[in-house]
C-alpha cells in the first residue's frame, strides 16, 4: 500500500537498471538469523515468485524492501533509491499488499481506495480515474459503494490488493495475495498481475501455491532458513533441479527397498528417483512384496516446480499445511 503522500511515478522509471536490488541483506532477531546475505534483483516487467516454507524469511524480506524494517547488513535499492537513507523517495515507488488485510471496515470500497490514492498524492479526477482503472479488472466496479464490512473474504482481498495498485507503482510487493480466496478471485488477481507486468511493473509475488507461479510463468527465488538457495527462470530451475520419480506413501513405517535407483525416506513416504517413472512402477511394486499391503498412495512425479522445491529444500511444499501454520 502507498506509504508516502507524494505522487508515485508510473512503471518504467527504473530506466535500464533493475527495479529492485538487494545485496547481502542480513536480518537478526537476537540469536535468530531471519535473513543471511540475501541477494535479489527484479527487472521492470519481471514477476518473481518468492517461495519458501513458513519462517524462511519471505515476509521479513518484503518488510525490509518496504522500509518497515532495517537490515543489519547489506543494502536495498528501489529504483536506485535507498529505503534507509531516502525512505520517502523509495516508498512512493512501491506498492505493498501484506498478507494481513488492511481495510477500513466502516468505509465503502471507493472511500478505501480514495484514501490510499490521496496518500499517494492523487486528487480529484486523477484519483477517480485510477480508482476506476483498478476496480474494473478486479471485479470491484459494482462494489464501489458497498461498505468493506459487508464484503465477502474474497472481495475484501481484492480491495486490499487494489489499494496497493491505485497509485500505479513501478514495484509491487504481494505477500500471499490469494490466501483463502475463491477460484474466481484467484483468477482475477493473477490476471491483474500478468497485466501489470506486461505494462512494465516489477512484481515480487510470495505464495504458498506453486501452480500460481507456474501459471504466471515468471522467474523463481527460493528462500530456506533465511538463505537464498535457488534463483532463476522456471525452465532453468526445472532443468537443473527437477527430478522425476515414483512417490510411495504408507500407512506405517516404509520398508527398505532394493532398487537400482536412489531411494529417499521422508517419514511415511519413499521417493524413488528415476528418469522414466511409469516404466519403473512394475519393478517398484515387485520390490515391495508383502509391504504393498501398507501402501496407501502411489504418485508419478514429473519434473516441475514442485520437484524443484523438494530437491533444493528437502521438503515438499504443502500449501494447506503452510496456511494452517501461518
Amino acid at each position: 500500500m502507498p506509504t508516502d503522500p507524494r505522487t508515485a511515478p508510473g512503471p518504467g522509471l527504473a530506466g535500464d537498471g533493475p527495479a529492485l536490488t538487494l545485496h547481502g541483506i542480513t536480518k537478526r532477531y537476537g540469536p535468530v538469523t531471519a535473513l543471511s546475505e540475501v541477494d535479489l534483483d527484479i527487472a521492470p516487467g519481471e514477476i518473481v515468485g518468492l517461495l519458501g516454507h513458513n519462517g524462511a524469511g519471505k515476509t521479513t524480506l518484503m518488510s525490509i524492501v518496504a522500509g518497515l524494517l532495517r537490515p543489519d547488513a547489506g543494502y536495498v535499492r528501489v529504483l536506485d533509491k535507498d529505503p534507509v537513507r531516502e525512505p520517502h523517495e523509495a516508498r512512493r515507488r512501491l506498492g505493498l499488499a501484506p498478507q494481513e488485510l488492511g481495510l477500513y471496515m466502516p468505509l465503502t470500497v471507493r472511500q478505501n481506495l480514495l484514501f490510499f490514492a490521496e496518500l499517494a498524492g492523487l486528487r480529484g479526477r486523477a484519483a477517480d480515474r485510477r480508482i476506476e482503472a483498478v476496480a474494473e479488472p478486479l471485479g470491484l466496479t459494482e462494489l464501489l459503494g458497498r461498505r468493506a464490512s459487508r464484503l465477502s473474504g474474497g472481495q475484501q482481498r481484492r480491495v486490499h490488493t487494489a489499494m496497493a495498485l491505485v497509485h500505479r507503482p513501478p514495484l509491487l510487493l504481494l505477500d500471499e495475495p490469494t490466501a483463502g480466496v475463491d477460484v474466481q478471485t484467484r483468477e482475477q488477481l493473477l490476471e491483474m498481475v500478468r497485466t501489470m507486468a506486461a505494462e512494465g511493473t516489477a512484481i515480487c509475488y510470495s505464495t504458498h501455491y506453486l501452480p500460481e507461479v507456474e501459471t504466471l510463468d515468471g522467474s523463481v527465488a527460493v528462500l530456506n532458513g533465511g538463505c537464498m538457495i535457488a534463483r532463476g527462470t522456471l525452465k532453468e530451475l526445472v532443468r537443473q533441479y527437477g527430478d522425476s520419480g515414483v512417490e510411495l506413501s504408507f500407512s506405517g513405517c516404509p520398508p527398505d527397498l532394493s532398487l537400482p535407483w536412489p531411494v529417499v525416506r521422508d517419514g511415511r513416504v519413499l521417493r524413488v528417483t528415476v528418469d522414466q517413472p511409469h516404466l519403473a512402477v512394475p519393478q517398484v511394486m515387485e520390490a515391495l512384496g508383502e509391504a504393498a499391503g501398507e501402501l496407501v498412495n502411489l504418485r508419478l512425479v514429473q519434473p516441475s516446480l514442485d520437484s524443484v522445491f523438494l530437491r533444493v529444500t528437502g521438503r515438499r511444499y504443502d500449501a494447506a499445511a503452510e496456511e494452517e501454520t501461518t
